[in-house]
Order: C-alpha cells, then structure tokens, then sequence
C-alpha cells in the first residue's frame, strides 16, 4: 500500500477498530501522522512564536490536527494488532499503567497526610512517603518501557497470511 493510498484508507475507516490492517496501511499513517504534526508545529513557531512562557503564544494548527487524527491512528493501530493476531485492547495496556501509577501517588499522598494530621511526626515521614513516591513511578517507568517495546514489537510483527478471528487477511 502506497502513502496516499494508506492515508486514504484510514482516514475512510476514521473509528473503524474492526477488521485488519497491513503493516504498511498503519505504518504509513503514522508517518502522516507525526510528520503531519511535526510540520504543523513548525508552522505554529513561525506564525506565534515559539516563547513557551507566555501562555497566549500557543500554536493552534498542531493540536487540532493531533486531536483530528488520533482516533483515526488509534483505529488503525488496533486493526493491526488484529492483522498479527492480538487484540487491539493491549494498546491501551500503557494507560492502564498510567492510571493505575496516578491512583497510587495520589492515595500515597493521601494515607501519608492522614499519619501526618494524625499526629506522626511530619519530618520523620518525609523519607519513607519520598522512597516511596520515587520508587514508584521508577517502577511505572520501567513497565511502561517494557510495555513500549512490547507494543512496537506487536505492531512490527508479520501479517498473519490466513484468515483469523478478526477478519481475511487484507
């Protein structure tokens, strides 16, 4: 499948997360994608300035592309984990550990105010809610890492040649 041709077909499949897609349908979409937000970006710095500090010099044009084509990339991202035989909800695994890390620094915070307003001496905890704080999201680090470089590796792999759960080979 040609650029044009990749491009075309996910944007005509805008939410279609059934089905399968060929690595180079989705990988040609990304490209689109990124270099699509890449440019826009550029364009962005050039037409309001690139001053991160003040707030009222945010570019315009990338965002809304981004926002315009996420739901197609995610759609074709989960149709070619169809296409290698896993299914599409393990994208959303590195989210999940996502959530799962904000729940977990929040209820830390939280269960180490509680010892606080409870009478344990707030100097004494600042090591231990720290060394906690810290390894934790050194952990969620790592596993989101791992979760990376499982889901390249997903999305890199060969086509299944037959038909599968998800649809005939495209």
């Amino acid at each position: 499948m040609t650029f044009t041709e990749s491009v075309r077909a996910c944007l005509s499949k805008y939410v279609t997360f059934s089905g399968r897609a060929g690595r180079s349908e989705f990988w040609w979409f990304a490209a689109f994608f990124f270099g699509g937000a890449v440019v826009l970006s550029m364009i962005d710095a050039a037409l309001f300035g690139t001053d991160h500090n003040a707030p009222e010099q945010v570019g315009i044009l990338a965002p809304i592309f981004q926002l315009a084509m996420f739901l197609p990339y995610l759609a074709a991202a989960w149709r070619r984990m169809h296409d290698t035989g896993g299914p599409g909800g393990y994208l959303l695994l590195p989210l999940a550990v996502s959530i799962a890390m904000y729940v977990f620094l929040f209820l830390g915070i939280f269960a180490f105010g509680a010892m606080e307003t409870a009478g344990a001496d707030p100097d004494a905890l600042r090591g231990p809610a720290a060394i906690l704080g810290l390894s934790g999201l050194m952990i969620a680090g790592v596993v989101q890492f791992i979760l990376l470089i499982l889901l390249v590796y997903w999305l890199t792999r060969p086509s299944q040649p037959d038909a599968n759960e998800y649809g005939p080979p495209v």
